[in-house]
């Protein structure tokens, strides 16, 4: 599958989490959120820290959701994206969508994740203009 097909096919259903959620609207990981929500697709913001993001209840972790996630977007550090990916292939996952990252694209392909990392853009797919 191109990288066109792998996002079109992430795109057409859900549900979905953002895992760096956060209730900075100047942060990507909020602006991702609020993306999901403008299209008013099903989506759980995934923040140890935080209770609620806008106006969602916010998740600990991928294994804490009420239902798997068909598509993972994740916006954190890279150190942090490769346990991420781990734990999105353990919880059931079908995609991953993250900024590029060797060990962390290695790690999702080898635990048979489709992987987005090619640098294409949610926000630009989805055309959110916050």
């Amino acid at each position: 599958m191109t990288v066109r097909d792998i996002i079109a096919d992430f795109l057409a259903q859900g549900p979905y989490a953002v895992v760096g959620a956060s209730n900075d609207r100047s942060k990507y990981g909020n602006r991702v959120l609020r993306a999901y929500q403008a299209k008013d697709w099903k989506v759980y913001p995934v923040n140890p820290r935080e209770p609620t993001i806008e106006g969602l209840q916010a998740y600990p972790s991928l294994a804490s959701l009420p239902e798997t996630p068909r598509g993972v977007s994740i916006i954190t550090p890279p150190a942090v994206t490769e346990r991420i990916v781990a734990e999105a292939a353990e919880a059931g996952a079908r995609f991953v969508w993250m900024q590029p990252g060797p060990e962390a694209i290695r790690i999702a392909r080898e635990r048979g994740l489709e992987v987005i990392a090619d640098g294409s853009c949610f926000l630009v797919e989805t055309r959110f203009r916050s």
